[in-house]
């Protein structure tokens, strides 16, 4: 009986390896032949399809702003029909994160964030961004992508068609590879094809490189505020890794036509931006300075001063003085409604910790306890504290500290876990989110006088320069636009 299952698996994954053999197409762009896995036009809209929900769930939704999301697909739409394929059903998405990101799924799903929205500067620079997204798809880049991972785990898939897994296996695979980066040849490729588009619809050329370097600027800004070297995490620097010189000696390949007047089109594209969402919503929650409000689940804490607040889509974290960090997240849905048996036999899967105790932090049932941990950054003292919000939900601190560091932040961090409250309605209510506000320069106003207007308590100048392309010595003009942060009431 297990040698035939096994003769039936083999059999199975060769012809599966067979049929993978088999699955290529001729990307409409390139006239290349690419391995999509089989993967022809029908199928890849519904592959998109499939994913677009995973997506917008992943993302935050789609932006609710009817007119910069209708914007923003007629741009696409415009480039779209420059395309080797117009007369495909494309898909523009605005994705409502702070994350600065572009990417293509399989079927013609295009996504830019409003993060990248935020520090784009003309039309220019969003044709550039689409154009090139439109290129993956056209070159089949995001269909090839997911062919090479589907064919890497045909044999395993192979083996479960008789039970019907095979379709749920694809389906894990495809959303693992959504942000993965692509080849360097494949950048080079949708770069050019970006610039083809971009000249055909009548648009400046160099709005990819130029929309690159304000990446490297975000980047870099990103970095000093959290103590750290650079690193791209999921931006678009992350998922399209190249630079913005590597992007001009595509336009020098590309095969594009001379535009006469090329739009930049700068006046009617900040009109759209004016009071975009900037940053986080209330269902993300916002930081004001060392304190995280959270409106919709209503709570809020205080971290020390010397460590600087962060928020993810699953947590928040501060970090502080040589690599110690503060995490704060949900125990999830099935945490025990029992601090302690949460602490000892959940979260720290029954790891040895001393210091056990409950508390109560603002009437709140509560339990810490401390351990030594390794981690890639070295040896770490530990402090777990598990809060009971409500008998369904938990939520829990992390602190770590270098060992040389835990008897200066005890007290620092005591602090931090006793200043978790519950928001009432009224003060969630209060919360709003930080908007753009497009500003025209009036006479006398400067680059510095501007940027202290930024909502922030720190690096305001570099906030201001990097939101608008602005290099150290740019100056203004009167009558220029220029992009400001304006705070939401109790920000």
């Amino acid at each position: 009986m297990t040698g035939t299952i096994r003769r039936t698996a083999a059999g199975l994954a060769a012809a599966a390896l067979l049929a993978a053999n088999a699955g290529c197409t001729t990307a409409p762009a390139t006239g290349e032949t690419i391995f999509t896995g089989g993967m022809g036009a029908d199928q890849a809209k519904k592959i998109g399809a499939r994913q677009h929900p995973q997506i917008l769930r992943q993302f935050g939704g789609e932006y609710e702003n009817r007119a910069l999301t209708t914007y923003v697909s007629s741009v696409g739409e415009l480039l779209a029909q420059t395309s080797e394929e117009p007369d495909k059903d494309w898909t523009f998405t605005v994705l409502d994160t702070p994350v600065p990101n572009a990417f293509a799924l399989p079927g013609g799903y295009i996504y830019i964030t409003r993060g990248l929205l935020a520090i784009t500067e003309n039309e220019a620079q969003l044709a550039g961004v689409l154009g090139h997204e439109i290129g993956h798809v056209t070159a089949r880049h995001s269909a090839a992508r997911y062919g090479g991972n589907v064919l890497g785990q045909v044999a395993g898939v192979a083996a479960g068609v008789f039970l019907g897994r095979a379709g749920a296996q694809a389906a894990n695979v495809l959303g693992a590879v959504a942000l993965s980066s692509y080849s360097r040849q494949q950048e080079f490729e949708a770069d050019k094809l970006g610039v083809r588009y971009a000249t055909r619809g009548g648009f400046q050329a160099d709005g990819m490189a130029q929309l690159l370097e304000r990446m490297q600027a975000k980047s870099e800004l990103d970095a000093k505020l959290q103590g750290r070297e650079p690193r791209d995490g999921f931006s678009l620097l992350a998922t399209h890794p190249r630079t913005p010189e590597r992007v001009r000696e595509a336009m020098a390949a590309a095969d594009k036509k001379p535009v006469q007047s090329p739009i930049v089109g700068r006046d009617v594209f900040l009109s759209k931006l004016d009071g975009m969402v900037y940053g986080h919503t209330a269902e993300q929650g916002f930081i004001r300075r060392h304190e995280f409000l959270h409106p919709k689940l209503k709570l809020a804490f205080e971290v020390p001063e010397a460590f600087r607040l962060f928020n993810s889509a699953e947590r928040v974290l501060a970090f502080g003085p040589e690599d110690s960090v503060i995490i704060f997240d949900s125990g999830g849905p099935k945490a025990s409604s029992d601090p302690v048996d949460h602490l000892q036999n959940q979260w720290t899967s029954g790891r040895r910790l001393s210091d056990v105790e409950e508390i109560t932090v603002n009437g709140m049932p509560a339990a810490t306890g401390s351990t030594r941990v390794n981690t890639q950054q070295g040896t770490r003292d530990a402090r777990f504290v598990a809060i009971r919000y409500s008998p369904t939900q938990i939520y829990r601190f992390l602190f770590l500290t270098p060992p040389e560091l835990t008897g200066r932040f005890n007290e620092d961090f005591r602090r931090t876990t006793h200043s978790f409250r519950k928001l009432t309605d009224a003060e969630a209510a209060e919360l709003k989110p930080k908007r753009i506000q497009v500003h025209t320069v009036r006479e006398g106003e400067t680059v510095e006088s501007l940027a202290e207007r930024m909502p922030y308590p720190d690096f305001k100048l570099e906030r201001f320069r990097v939101l608008n392309g602005l290099q150290p010595g740019d100056t203004l003009s009167p009558g220029e636009k220029v992009k400001l942060v304006a705070p939401g009431p109790g920000a």
